[in-house]
């Protein structure tokens, strides 16, 4: 189960989607910091189709989560080479030019 949030910056629409046991965790490794805010990630319960309808609207993504990332590769959205892991969480961003 997924959890996205669209929020509204200028003019871009961004997507944030979060695998969804992943909500109020923080991770480090090294100098890389990630915490999964609920303020910010937690929004509506998503499937797989949901996630892809807010990802093909979208014009800013922050994805976090193994099975985010998954269902974002495999559409298509973000390449494997692009996603950074810290403390075995994946977490990718994406920018639609």
């Amino acid at each position: 189960m997924f959890t996205v949030k669209m929020h509204r910056s200028g003019g871009d629409l961004l997507l944030a989607a979060a695998d969804k046991e992943l909500l109020g965790k923080k991770f480090k490794e090294g100098p890389l910091r990630l915490e999964v805010l609920p303020s910010f990630y937690h929004g509506e319960d998503a499937d797989e189709e949901i996630l892809l309808n807010r990802l093909s609207i979208c014009s800013v993504a922050n994805l976090v989560g193994e099975n985010v990332i998954k269902v974002a590769i495999r559409a298509g959205y973000i390449e494997s080479g692009c996603v950074l892991t810290i403390e075995g969480v994946p977490h990718a961003q994406l920018a639609k030019m």
